[in-house]
């Protein structure tokens, strides 16, 4: 069954990989420590790492201040567009991914 899941893991991110204007992407487990990347260097992907489990964590913090209801309070994804790349970040169960993809208009 695990290696199952792994291979369809491994479909999702081959397929991800072809889309148009996909850069890297990033999987990081509960602890914020990288499990799999594409980035040029394993210490690029540790910086990154460290800023997006920071970023997903504020985010989080704040969304919960600013609603009432636990319900309304669940970040789902984070998206950030710079001038270089567009970075979007989603956390299901004890797994974090983050996407870069090419900067689009």
């Amino acid at each position: 069954m695990a290696h199952n899941q792994a291979s369809q893991v491994d479909e999702i991110l081959k397929d991800l990989q072809s889309t148009p204007g996909f850069k890297a992407y990033i999987i990081l487990n509960s602890d914020g420590i990288v499990i799999r990347h594409t980035m040029d260097s394993n210490e690029r992907a540790v910086q990154h790492a460290h800023h997006i489990t920071e970023l997903y964590n504020d985010s989080a913090a704040q969304i919960k201040d600013l609603f009432d209801h636990p319900e309304d309070s669940r970040v789902e994804n984070v998206r950030m567009r710079t001038e270089n790349y567009e970075m979007i970040v989603s956390s299901v169960g004890s797994f974090t991914l983050a996407v870069f993809q090419e900067e689009t208009a």
